[in-house]
């Protein structure tokens, strides 16, 4: 649990942002008080520096199953998605003038699509099933000779669904296609190897896996033809000018190698958690629906639709679970959520939704917990909601 205003509250927002992990601070400490060099520096303090943030580099390629010259670091996950995405249309030949994604993707990468097509690029959006799996036979059936880049999330963010990469990226290769994953949510929850997945660009979050906000990185496969859409220095091969944040990189580092030390089993313990909170609200709350496909999916992630209910109103009535509604990312308008759309989700089921999001140290107990809270709350507001339909009905009968 972590303390509040409120007092104690159960956290199941992970895919919005995670707690800093202890061990990611106390390599950060040194490089916020007296290690404050200018990697570019050349002298000792700055020496200092650089090797900190070449080691950083070697700790997040090794997680990524990379070589440390093909990472690049960044201000986060939007910018590494920015970078890959605008980067590649600034040196795609005259001929390719297409991008091929989901209809599912972050803004990170739905912004920058939209900017390139208003400046006449053609955009093609691949749908997904119901169940928000990539439909593939229709991606690869896009992947003409005019493709110039394939762009799509590892893991959808509000459902956790995992998008098959590996298979596409081969497709798109043969069609002499530049490929890009967005892996913001998925780094550090499943293992992502850029060799299995063949992607030539995977963008990085720290945020998400227990990094500090601010940083992140992009990884950039040997050869692959890329632009920098800032200009300045040399920093980062020239791909992304400016001071290194040597703090935030540092934390990266330590992050990404702490992931990889327990992985495996954090996953596993956070898989059961799920069907623990899974079960348990299924038996709470008659007509649960689950959006999230639990055989192809994030580990932590469960998107759940309340019947007759508001996510708003439910989260509303349960400030002791700190959860999201829709895409924590660009969440606050209550409107549907456009990834359940896109699955073909009723507008009404879609607006009952709430995404629940476990992290690595969410315990059994505090998993009874919410979902005792969130069981009640749901009564509570279809209660509220039959007493108010009766009053109503009362008055328009007078």
């Amino acid at each position: 649990m972590t303390g509040g205003d409120a007092g104690e509250i159960v956290y199941l927002d992970h895919n919005a942002t995670t707690p800093v992990a202890p061990e990611v601070l106390e390599a950060m400490l040194p490089y916020l008080r007296t290690a404050y060099g200018n990697p570019s520096s050349d002298h000792p303090i700055g020496r200092h520096a650089r090797a900190a943030v070449e080691g950083a580099r070697e700790q997040v390629a090794a997680l990524l199953g990379a070589s440390p010259d093909e990472i690049i670091f960044t201000s986060g996950g939007t910018e590494s998605s920015n970078l890959a995405i605008f980067g590649t249309a600034a040196t795609a030949p005259p001929g390719r003038r297409r991008i091929i994604t989901s209809s599912v993707e972050h803004p990170a990468t739905v912004s920058p699509c939209e900017r390139l097509e208003a400046n006449g690029w053609a955009v093609t959006r691949v749908p997904v099933t119901r169940a928000g799996l990539l439909e593939l036979t229709s991606a690869t059936a896009a992947l003409t000779q005019d493709v110039a880049l394939c762009t799509m999330l590892l893991a959808q963010n509000e459902t956790g669904a995992l998008l098959p990469l590996d298979d596409l990226a081969r497709e798109a290769h043969e069609a002499g296609a530049i490929v890009h994953a967005d892996g913001a949510q998925a780094i550090g929850k499943i293992p992502v190897s850029v060799e299995d997945l063949g992607v030539d660009l995977l963008s990085v979050a720290g945020h998400k896996c227990y990094a500090p906000k601010g940083i992140g990185a992009l990884y950039v496969r040997r050869g692959a033809p890329l632009a920098p859409f800032l200009v300045g220095a040399g920093q980062e091969r020239g791909l992304r000018p400016g001071t290194e944040n040597v703090a935030g990189i540092v934390g990266l580092g330590a992050a990404c190698e702490l992931a990889r030390s327990r992985l495996a089993r954090d996953s596993a313990r956070i898989g059961v958690h799920r069907h623990e909170l899974l079960t348990a609200l299924l038996a709470a709350v008659p007509g649960l629906v689950c959006h999230t496909p639990l055989d192809a999916s994030l580990p932590n992630t469960l998107f759940v639709s309340f019947p007759g209910v508001r996510g708003t109103d439910l989260l509303a009535r349960a400030p002791g679970v700190a959860a999201s509604t829709g895409s924590a990312c660009h969440s606050g308008e209550e409107t549907p959520s456009a990834t359940l759309i896109a699955m073909g989700v009723a507008p009404e089921v879609a607006l009952s939704a709430v995404r629940l999001s476990l992290g690595r140290d969410t315990t059994g107990d505090e998993i009874a917990l919410a979902a005792d809270l969130l069981a009640a709350a749901y009564h509570q507001a279809r209660e509220e909601r039959s007493a108010s339909e009766k009053s109503k009905r009362g008055e328009e009968s007078r």
